[in-house]
């Protein structure tokens, strides 16, 4: 494999594809022989893992900078074509689970797989095609919005980064003023992401009507590939952290302000931990980069293995510019089973938990890639995948003097207490995706009356110091998952329980603890989520007094 940035990138030809896969189809159907069947699979998997490798180039390149005006039209035909591509994947899996060979599918490639199948025979179809390029186009304009939102400070334009990182300052006067030009900026920009934001509900509600769903709601959770649960599940485990982790997070929160040694928390003195200021990285990113391959190598022969590839090709974009995409994400290029890290760093300690949380999804997809048949089966769903990287964060910690010093056991402590402070904001962002499907009619300000009430529940110590936009509970359109997709959230907060078990078992024995996240990281999606948790010897969130008990080992280490 060549360096990212010199792999050549050509438009598939999509009428050849379609083409080629229409002939594996045809095979499929008149094969006589499970070897002639499993034969026009294996030709469809080598298409399909072409075609979406030079997808995922181009949009790789497209958010390192949306204003590139080539790659937005790359990702324009993409997203033309690929709801045409998709149906007839459709029918290659109806193909498949009516055939004589399924079991022999099943035994060889996995139960999960041909749920997969079922599933795309539910969420593909002629009639949402337009639905789906319209969606697709909605995305684009929030991204785009997002990028280039700038608001004056101090003289000169800044983003959203820029002012989250001054957010973090020890002076409390400069904290307050970013706070309110951060506010500024989300004001300006909310007419056009609520906007957007209204066109995204209704034309998945609407694709969800026209394929027989009730709501948008089982259609987003087919999407996600919960096969294993439905919300009445998931309640019970906002039950729980309603119960258990709120109270938790307020205590935190609660000794947060006496350590600060103010009369009231805004939102604004949320994000410092202490007078002192935070942990920040203690070189630029070069040095964190270099310290971060020391610590892989140390960490274990396959994790050294992991990265040393990852340097060897430059598989990140780490830097924040303008025109570059908010946030961060990992992806894979299939063909060439290479992951790929990207981030906005900004100085902050949020730059190393890139190089442990990024690089746990990265780790995982490397891993897979050597056990599993296909592309498709080196990745789970999503509430699995992120206990890959939460997971991660926390085999890291033995190695945070490299890179924040003397602050190595306050960045430990504090990414462990944030780690539970946060749950409580994702359960508050997955209960609104869903009061906002089950009326999609609602107007902008009906859905910022349901945020501020669901924050008044899940964080009753937020206070936005009096500024009128984010009391009127526009605070959710700063979340781009709410955009992108929906009902992801929540898989922060269930994986995040399976990645305090493995940092509890990793104070118990280090050695096993890494053993069993290795073989979750080996299996990728070859099973089913509880399937996966059973394997690896984690708990299931959603059954009730799970959460308690999962926490355990973490309330004893925060003083809880």
């Amino acid at each position: 494999m060549k360096k990212f940035a010199e792999l050549q990138y050509v438009r598939p030809d999509m009428e050849k594809i379609f083409a080629r896969v229409s002939g594996d189809i045809a095979v499929l159907k008149e094969a006589k022989n499970y070897e002639e069947f499993r034969n026009a699979y294996m030709d469809y998997v080598e298409a399909d893992t072409e075609l979406e490798t030079s997808k995922t180039v181009a949009h790789i390149r497209n958010t390192i900078n949306l204003l590139d005006e080539f790659y937005e039209a790359e990702m324009v035909y993409f997203n033309s074509q690929i709801p045409k591509y998709e149906i007839l994947k459709k029918e290659m899996g109806e193909v498949i689970v009516a055939s004589p060979f399924k079991a022999e599918m099943e035994k060889e490639f996995g139960a999960i797989l041909i749920q997969n199948m079922e599933a795309q025979k539910q969420l593909s179809d002629e009639s949402i095609v337009d639905d789906q390029v319209k969606e697709a186009e909605l995305v684009s304009r929030f991204m785009k919005t997002q990028a280039a939102a700038t608001v004056e400070f101090k003289g000169e334009q800044i983003g959203n980064y820029g002012l989250l990182k001054i957010m973090q300052s020890t002076d409390r006067a400069e904290r307050k003023e970013a706070f309110e030009a951060w506010a500024k900026l989300y004001e300006g920009i909310a007419p056009t992401l609520e906007e957007v934001y209204d066109g995204l509900v209704k034309v998945r509600a609407g694709m969800a009507k026209k394929l027989g769903f009730k709501s948008f709601i089982p259609m987003g959770y087919l999407r996600r590939r919960r096969f294993d649960y439905t919300e009445k599940e998931l309640e019970v485990f906002r039950k729980q952290v309603r119960e258990v982790v709120v109270p938790a997070a307020a205590k935190l929160y609660e000794r947060q302000k006496e350590a600060l040694g103010i009369d009231t928390l805004y939102y604004y003195d949320e994000s410092i931990a202490s007078p002192s200021g935070n942990p920040v990285p203690i070189g630029d990113k070069e040095y964190l980069v270099g310290e971060a391959q020391k610590m892989y190598r140390e960490l274990s022969k396959e994790s050294g293995e992991f990265f040393d590839f990852m340097m060897e090709h430059e598989l990140f974009d780490l830097d924040s510019k303008h025109g570059k995409r908010a946030g961060g994400y990992c992806t894979t290029l299939p063909q060439y089973h290479a992951p790929f890290i990207f981030s906005n760093f900004n100085g902050t300690d949020a730059d190393v938990n890139v190089l442990t949380h990024e690089a746990g999804h990265a780790f995982a997809g490397f891993t897979a890639a050597k056990y599993q048949k296909t592309p498709e089966l080196c990745h789970s769903t999503s509430e699995i995948n992120e206990i890959h990287s939460m997971s991660m964060e926390h085999f890291a910690y033995p190695w945070m003097k490299d890179f924040f010093g003397e602050k190595a056991d306050d960045y430990c402590y504090a990414h462990l207490a944030d780690a539970l402070m946060k749950i409580p904001y994702m359960l508050c962002v997955d209960e609104y995706q869903h009061k906002v499907f089950e009326n999609p009619e609602m107007t902008t300000m009906e859905r910022r009356a349901v945020w501020s009430g669901l924050e008044k529940i899940y964080m009753p110590w937020r206070n936005y110091a009096g500024n009128e936009f984010l009391e009127s509970g526009a605070f959710w359109i700063k979340q781009q998952h709410i955009f992108l997709y929906p009902f992801y959230y929540v898989d922060y907060a269930m994986a995040q329980m399976g990645a305090f078990e493995f940092y509890t078992k990793m104070k118990e024995d280090r050695k096993a603890a890494w053993a069993d996240y290795y073989k979750l990281c080996a299996a990728g999606g070859s099973m089913g989520y509880f399937d996966l948790l059973k394997y690896s010897g984690l708990h299931k969130v959603l059954e009730d007094g799970s959460v308690k008990i999962i926490l355990k080992g973490v309330f004893e280490e925060l003083g809880l």
